[in-house]
Order: C-alpha cells, then structure tokens, then sequence
C-alpha cells in the first residue's frame, strides 16, 4: 500500500526581506503566538465566571495580562534551554554561541514546562495568587499550545515516527526519508505528530474543560492539574513508542544510547522525562481527593 505524500506546505508562511535584513514568519513561531493568546483569553474569561469558584476568583483579569508575560519567558527560556540540557548538551558545550539561536528550531516541551512551573511559582508568590489554583488554569490552557505546535511539528517534516506499513503512513522528505535503512520502495512514518495533537491537545483539552465547566473541579484546587500531569505524560509516554528514537540517545558506542535504545526499543528520553509527570499527576489528583 503507498504511504501518504506529504503534504507541500512551506515552513514559512511569508518572508519580507528589506535592506539585507531578513524577517521569516514560521508555523511554529505562529503556533506560540496563538497559543498563548488563546490561553490568555480562556483563563481571563474563566476567572470572571463566578459560578466556577466556591468563593472568590483567585486572580483578576488584569493580574492574567501580567501572568502572560511570565509565560512567555518560561516557554522560551525554559524551552530552549531544556533542549540544550536534555538533547544536545554535547554540541552546545562546544559551540555556545549557538544557544542562543531560537531561529535555528530546537525546543523541550519537558524544559518549557520547567520553565513555565517555575514562572508560575514565582508570579504565583509575588501576587499572592494560591498557588494550585494558579496551576489548574494554567494546565486547562496548556493542551492548545501542545496541539498547535504538533501541527507546526508536522508541517516542518521534524519529529516523524517510526517505519510503518499502515495505511495512514506518511512519506516525509528529507531525513526522514533517507534513514529508513533496509526498507524498499517509499518509505512511510507514523505521523507521530499528529498522535501527540490528538492525544496531548484535543483529548486532553476537552476532558480538562469538561471537568472544568461541567464537575466543578476548579473548587478543588490541584486536581485540574493532577489530571494535566498525568494525561499528557501518558500520551507522550504511548506515542513514544512509535516514535522515532532520538538520534544522539542511540549512537553506537554511546552506553547510555545502548541502554535507553536496546535493538531500537525501550525507554526513550521523552519516556523518561514523562514517568516523573505521571507520578506528579497522580499524586495531585489523590491530594485533591483527599482534602475534597
């Protein structure tokens, strides 16, 4: 069965160049952009709902415009950063210079999410906010930047999965391509990014505002975000089964590759880095439990 062509979508949706200067606008830079607007303007609409809390909203709309700044700083900072810490330490250690360099692509979901926790923390302090209640509107906002960066991860052609014979194999270019050793005729992927967007966005999203809107779990602070936890860290941990392995993790020669990588299989980086947030959700959902 021939796999799916992928689709000719440009990486860049314009490029304006003026005087030798260069400026590129790119899905994934746009999927950011509307990502946190959108969660901007959710949690302000949730915290002037009255009927969501059991007293007094926990911020004002006004204290969420101020929150978003943090935001970003923690999705970038914290991002880029957890890609370099996590992925290529190597590489940056020798040439970091290029650290720096965002444009080039390279972001952590795992070190964005750090660096997202600890803006909140501290934001969270600095307004007396109540910290949990913080937490669960950030994690009901959080699955429409996980769902539309997937999307941009698609269109890029980065992130593919693993070889497949299923009739909804993708055939990417490049790389992708050229690295399916062994296999005859046009090699198709799992469009493991797509996985991701259902799973970690549209999934995720619509439990977290049906328990919102509907069960009232914003009364019991820490719960939303127990449930954000451990639904994106079990999607991720699945979908990282088909998925293809990083590449730094399994070179040969490398003991901590052969480990994670044994026959191409086992726990990935992304597996790793999920276990702690299962753990995490679990133990926020049965806190929340306990004191309801």
């Amino acid at each position: 069965m021939s796999p799916i062509p992928f689709p000719d979508i440009s990486p860049e949706i314009f490029r304006i160049d003026l005087g030798g200067i260069s400026f590129a606008l790119r899905w994934y830079a746009l999927a950011y952009i509307v990502g946190l607007i959108a969660g901007w303007k959710l949690i302000a609409r949730m915290v002037s709902t009255p009927r969501l809390w059991p007293g007094k909203p926990p911020m004002t709309p006004a204290q969420v415009e101020s929150l978003l700044t943090w935001v970003i700083l923690g999705v970038v900072l914290g991002g880029r950063l957890g890609f370099v810490l996590f992925y290529q330490p190597g590489y940056y250690l020798q040439n970091p210079g290029h650290i720096l360099r965002v444009w080039e692509g390279g972001m952590s979901f795992h070190g964005g999410f750090l660096g997202v926790v600890v803006a909140g923390v501290i934001f969270a302090r600095r307004e007396a906010i109540p910290m949990l209640s913080l937490a669960d509107l950030m994690a009901i906002v959080a699955p429409i930047g996980i769902f539309l960066g997937r999307i941009a991860n698609f269109i890029n052609a980065e992130l593919w999965g693993r070889p497949t014979s299923l009739p909804w194999g993708v055939a990417f270019p490049g790389t992708a391509a050229q690295t399916c050793e062994g296999i005859t005729g046009i090699c198709a992927r799992h469009p493991s990014q797509l996985y991701e967007a259902l799973l970690e966005g549209l999934i995720l999203f619509a439990a977290l505002l049906y328990v919102t809107w509907r069960k009232g779990w914003l009364a019991t602070p820490g719960r939303i975000a127990g449930l954000f936890f451990a639904g994106y860290g079990a999607g991720r941990f699945l979908v990282e089964f088909v998925r293809q392995p990083d590449a730094q993790f399994v070179t040969e020669g490398n003991p901590l590759g052969l480990a994670l990588h044994l026959g191409g299989y086992g726990l990935t980086m992304g597996q790793i880095l999920s276990l702690p947030m299962i753990a995490a959700g679990l133990w926020f959902i049965a806190r929340a439990r306990r004191s309801a």
